[in-house]
């Protein structure tokens, strides 16, 4: 496991790897709010709901995990750094339900806002996940034992809190942290951090103590990958039922880790060919993953509000397309109204 990830100026294997699970997100967002009903219940549906799970939301936190490994910021500013991405969060689950919110508020829609604006999204467990881990490597550094005791710790405190909260609870603040038995709480810290957690534990072992169990990485990497496919349709089944898939147990993560070394092989492999328009697009989107994510929310989330669960196959090709495009030409835009500011900025000095 000596280069997991290529090492290059910018790092295209973590560039594609988040780039790729956007846009697989992107298709997923669409089956669960613009697709027809038959179409989620196809095998077309399951597979797009399976792209939008192991290779997407599981992925992207694994490498934010790796990066948090890699960061030089203090424990400080990593907590300064979540506090931001939660509040963001927050305002993005306003800024996608703005249509529904308007509709409640007239009277049109006779339904409770506060699921859609506590709704807990993957920005709040990037946070959360940012502020422990943060505060976790100003103690214990690149200790391999801390880190797989908490792996564990993770799946004990999923299994004691079934036993304990009930079901239907309606705490929204407590969805933040265990959300089962909540419908809107799709990302929750139990179990979600084992995958920031399982990237963090990957920078750990490409150190120099852990060279011997490199070794072995060719063996690990074609054991994963007959996992994935023999034990495709359980996790084709898991990830096409929402509730099983956002609080899925131990079983189901040793598939998803399996998957995401098998992933990271075939990514790997990509980024050392030379860049591609569609690589390279794809590696654009990776860097400005943030932006690209509630852009395409901001799209989605709002027209869903009009259009929910109306729309044929070929509607939703027609709209993978649009929204890819629009979300875009939003990243340029904001990326040219951060370098304005910056230029502003500068100039004042």
């Amino acid at each position: 496991m000596a280069k997991t990830i290529s090492q290059t100026s910018r790092n295209r294997t973590a560039d594609l790897l988040k780039g790729v699970a956007v846009i697989l997100m992107i298709q997923v967002h669409l089956t669960e709010l613009f697709a027809r009903q038959d179409i989620y219940d196809s095998l077309l549906g399951s597979i797009s709901l399976f792209l939008g799970g192991p290779p997407a939301a599981p992925v992207f936190m694994a490498v934010m995990g790796y990066y948090i490994a890699v960061s030089r910021r203090s424990a400080r500013q990593m907590v300064i750094r979540g506090i931001k991405l939660i509040v963001l969060g927050l305002v993005l689950n306003i800024g996608l339900n703005f249509h529904l919110l308007i509709k409640i508020y007239t009277g049109a829609f006779q339904i409770d806002p506060l699921p859609y604006i506590f709704g807990v999204d993957i920005l709040f467990l990037a946070g959360l996940s940012i502020i422990f881990l943060g505060i976790m490597k100003r103690f214990f550094k690149f200790k391999l034992i801390p880190y797989v005791a908490l792996l564990v710790l993770v799946f004990a405190f999923q299994y004691l809190l079934q036993n304990v909260i009930h079901a239907s609870t309606t705490n929204y603040f407590l969805a933040f942290f265990y959300g089962e038995g909540s419908w809107w709480s799709y990302f929750s810290f139990i179990p979600w951090l084992i995958y920031p957690l399982t990237g963090y534990l990957f920078f750990i072992l490409q150190q120099p103590a852990y060279e011997k169990i490199r070794a072995y990485y060719k063996y690990v990497v074609i054991l994963s990958s007959l996992v994935v496919f023999v034990f495709f349709n359980y996790g084709l089944k898991v990830s096409a039922d929402l509730p099983a898939y956002y609080h899925h147990g131990f079983v189901f993560y040793l598939y998803s880790l399996c998957f995401l070394i098998f992933w990271l092989f075939i990514m790997n492999t990509l980024a050392k060919l030379p860049e591609n328009r569609v690589s390279g697009f794809l590696e654009w989107t990776g860097i400005n993953v943030t932006a690209a994510y509630v852009i395409q929310w901001l799209i989605i989330g709002n027209t869903a509000t009009a259009i929910y669960k109306t729309q044929g196959l070929a509607a939703l090709v027609l709209w993978f397309f649009v929204i890819v495009a629009l979300m875009s030409a939003g990243i340029l835009a904001w990326n040219r109204l951060k370098s304005k500011n910056n230029e502003k900025y500068l100039l004042r000095l």
